[in-house]
């Protein structure tokens, strides 16, 4: 499972969304905007306040890098 850290208003974070959508990789997002809790998560992983950050099986992505994304889940 990986977790999406995004925000509604991100662009990268909904075409990330539907990377993982259209790759079959299941997901569980996380709107740092309106959950504290998450957004501390999100900065205590990856040091970064930007969005989308993902952890897929425990490598941290920021960013949309598709190419990863899918390294990382195939691994």
């Amino acid at each position: 499972m990986v977790r999406l850290y995004s925000t509604p208003h991100c662009p990268y974070c909904v075409q990330a969304k539907r990377y993982l959508r259209e790759n079959g990789i299941p997901f569980e997002e996380y709107d740092v905007s309106k959950n504290p809790q998450k957004a501390d998560e999100m900065y205590r992983k990856s040091g970064q306040m930007g969005v989308p950050v993902l952890d897929v099986r425990g490598r941290i992505l920021v960013g949309f890098r598709p190419d990863d994304i899918i390294k990382a889940w195939k691994r």
